[in-house]
């Protein structure tokens, strides 16, 4: 189970975007995130994948509190999570090709013997292509790139999955092929997914359950960006 305890985060302490929310994902299920942009849904995002330090409350995985952030969370913690953000060419280093930015985590986390066989099977997972993953992300679409972060995201085998507005600047056929890979990934490996976004219909057909963003405030304000 993914626990967010009374979570208050932001990027200012005097006024921050997150205060005291509750989320919990079960283990293997998938809850959809709903919100407008600017609410704070992706900073909470954020801390769930211990990416950014909260400044009150806890995160629990799997019965245990999160023990660091970034690269200072166990290593075990820190590859429990695959993300994948929004844009995907703010997230991807322009001088990789693409099997070397699927192949990344792997070679940091010193396994890069497993890289060849692993990028192969991941690309065929996503639908690249041999005549794309030598290429680097100038040379692909966004969608193309977006399939390569994906498949980032998932190279590490993780226990959850953290998609920020994945598909948000993609076309249909592209997010239903995205939307496909992540669950032929969770259906054999038992992942739980954390999807965030705006679109209703896609998260009420993709997940579990799907939680607004205004059912997680406590403090009686309007989240920011809400009409």
């Amino acid at each position: 189970m993914l626990e967010l305890r009374s979570v208050t985060a932001g990027y200012d302490r005097r006024d921050p975007v997150v205060r005291g929310v509750d989320l919990t994902v079960d283990t293997g299920a998938s809850v959809g995130l709903l919100g407008p942009s600017g609410c704070g849904k992706s900073t909470l995002a954020r801390v769930a994948a211990l990416l950014h330090k909260p400044d009150a409350g806890r995160v629990v995985i799997d019965g245990e509190p999160a023990r660091g952030w970034r690269h200072r969370a166990p290593r075990e913690q820190r590859t429990a999570f695959g993300v994948v953000f929004q844009q995907p060419r703010l997230s991807a280093d322009p001088r990789l090709t693409l099997t070397n930015l699927i192949a990344e985590p792997l070679r940091a986390a010193g396994r890069g013997s497993e890289a060849a066989e692993r990028v192969r099977e991941l690309a065929a997972a996503v639908g690249l292509g041999d005549d794309l993953i030598g290429r680097r992300p100038h040379e692909v679409s966004d969608g193309q790139l977006q399939r390569a972060c994906l498949a980032r995201a998932l190279v590490l085998r993780p226990r959850w999955l953290i998609c920020d507005e994945m598909t948000a600047m993609l076309d249909a056929s592209t997010t239903a092929a995205l939307v496909h890979a992540v669950e032929e990934y969770r259906r054999e490996s038992g992942a739980g997914l954390l999807a965030v976004g705006h679109d209703r219909v896609l998260l009420e057909r993709w997940c579990d359950r799907t939680v607004h963003w205004s059912e997680l405030v406590t403090d009686g304000r309007m989240p920011s960006g809400s009409p």
